[in-house]
């Protein structure tokens, strides 16, 4: 009968450690530092290998560097640097050689100690995700966008004990803001302690470049999540992540760029506008336990943060930013399938929005997908913001007109036409009230002249006689012989 008891505690105890888990995971990222300069370290030397004992050991004079020693060597001959230092592990230490053969040493060679000064903070290829107990996290369902690879504002970030190490803080930013930092075994999570250490030998041969870290101990205050921070710096963070090679070619059509993402993707986007009721963490786990725990979602990844998105006034004036929730799926379909598995789990999504947003703390949602398919659903976006882009651009080229036009009036480049204008009343007049017809004369259709009227008659002839000839005509109904008698 304790046997079923016991079972049930245990069962018990695993579920509460498991929460417990999930929620220092919730609250916190860590991020671990990858490189080191340990002398023990083969790829820390030109020819890939530990010195031994007949070899010559050279330090650059220049260079300024922290090593840390784990074990004692036998050593014929080293050259320091002018600013360094040896951190020393208990009974580690050089010992001088004696000549005595040493087994697979061979006659020796000059060994060099690789430069350190490039490897940058804001390189995500030198960062991985570990656990709280700095155990690395397994590869999942959940990935982050290349931004957020690199340590974040809120993150914890652990260099590996009895290791030393050289980084880069070159940076857009003066200051890089961390939540706290494991050196040597030990957590410094105040700002107090931070500077202790700062004020110490070996931050100065640790740490170089023109930023600074900056401890706060503080943890993200939104339960939607903060922001990561790096945008600054996202131009050092692609550089370093993609080099001379570029984003990969890709089959869907009009790939995705994420906020915070150095190439473009083949799947979909969500953004969400949410309330102050939203919860990331807990729309994170539903998200994972409703869809991405389905068969037919097995190939999916998502990445889901808070980020910044920039606002514009007609598609072309910055006009600040506003945080929302952007969720990235992604799949590893082939060919036409490229992200159609995404492209189906962002319709889920946004249909379980549509009916549970205002509990969940969403207030409205978007999508974009780009598929391998032609039949794809972002087409229609496409054509939306060629159309939008047709009419900004129409909107500036008439502002472009209308301002050259005004330039060259104000410089006397430009005069205005005369135009004679008529009043609209006068017209109006003119329309509703005609001259009366003269009852005085009649047209005569054997003389295309206008008759004159009484208060013209004397003025006529002093008007008619310079422009025309004398004109004659017959008229039928005048006999002219009748004169005559």
């Amino acid at each position: 009968m304790q046997a079923p008891a016991a079972s049930s505690a245990m069962g018990s105890l695993l579920f509460l450690l498991g929460v417990l888990q999930l929620l220092a995971a919730a609250r916190a990222a860590y991020k671990q530092w990858i490189p080191n300069t340990n002398f023990e370290t083969a790829s820390n030397w030109d020819k890939e290998r530990v010195p031994c004992a007949s070899d010559v050991i050279h330090f650059e004079k220049n260079k300024v560097l922290s090593v840390f020693v784990g074990s004692t060597h036998a050593v014929t001959e080293m050259f320091l640097p002018l600013n360094g230092e040896l951190l020393l592990a208990p009974g580690a230490g050089f010992a001088a050689f004696d000549g005595s053969w040493d087994a697979g040493c061979g006659s020796g060679a000059v060994l060099r100690f690789a430069d350190a000064e490039q490897r940058s903070w804001f390189d995500p290829a030198l960062w991985q995700d570990v656990s709280p107990a700095g155990g690395q996290e397994p590869a999942g369902r959940i990935f982050s966008v290349d931004e957020e690879r690199v340590p974040c504002q809120y993150d914890d970030v652990i260099f590996q004990p009895q290791t030393s190490f050289r980084v880069n803080l070159d940076s857009s930013q003066q200051v890089i803001h961390l939540r706290s930092i494991s050196l040597m075994g030990q957590e410094l999570s105040s700002a107090e302690a931070w500077a202790e250490y700062l004020g110490g030998p070996s931050a100065p041969r640790q740490f170089h470049g023109n930023g600074s870290l900056q401890v706060t101990g503080a943890r993200c205050p939104h339960s939607s999540g903060c922001a990561c921070g790096n945008t600054q710096d996202g131009h050092r963070i692609c550089a370093s992540l993609l080099g001379a090679a570029g984003c990969p070619a890709l089959p869907c059509q009009s790939p995705l760029r994420p906020l915070g993402h150095c190439c473009g993707v083949c799947g979909a986007v969500v953004t969400l506008d949410f309330t102050p009721d939203f919860d990331l963490q807990k729309y994170q786990d539903r998200v994972v336990q409703a869809w991405l725990s389905l068969p037919k979602y097995k190939g999916v990844q998502m990445a889901i943060s808070k980020v910044h998105s920039a606002q514009t006034f007609l598609g072309l004036l910055p006009r600040g930013s506003v945080p929302v929730i952007q969720i990235v799926l992604v799949d590893g379909g082939a060919g036409e399938q490229a992200g159609t598995a995404a492209q189906q789990l962002a319709t889920d999504l946004v249909g379980d929005i549509t009916q549970h947003g205002a509990a969940l703390g969403i207030s409205s949602s978007r999508m974009e997908v780009a598929t391998g398919s032609t039949l794809g659903g972002h087409a229609g976006g496409r054509v939306a913001r060629r159309i939008a882009a047709g009419t900004v651009l129409g909107l500036l080229s008439g502002l472009l007109v209308l301002g050259g036009v005004l330039f060259l009036y104000r410089k006397g480049k430009l005069r205005p036409c005369p135009l004679r204008l008529h009043r609209l009343r006068d017209q109006a007049e003119d329309v509703a009230s005609p001259e009366p017809v003269s009852d005085k004369g009649f047209d005569n259709p054997m003389f295309d002249v206008e008759p004159l009227d009484s208060g013209s008659a004397e003025e006529a002839p002093q008007e008619l006689a310079p422009q025309a000839p004398p004109m004659f005509y017959l008229n039928p109904l005048y006999d002219p012989s009748e004169t005559e008698t």
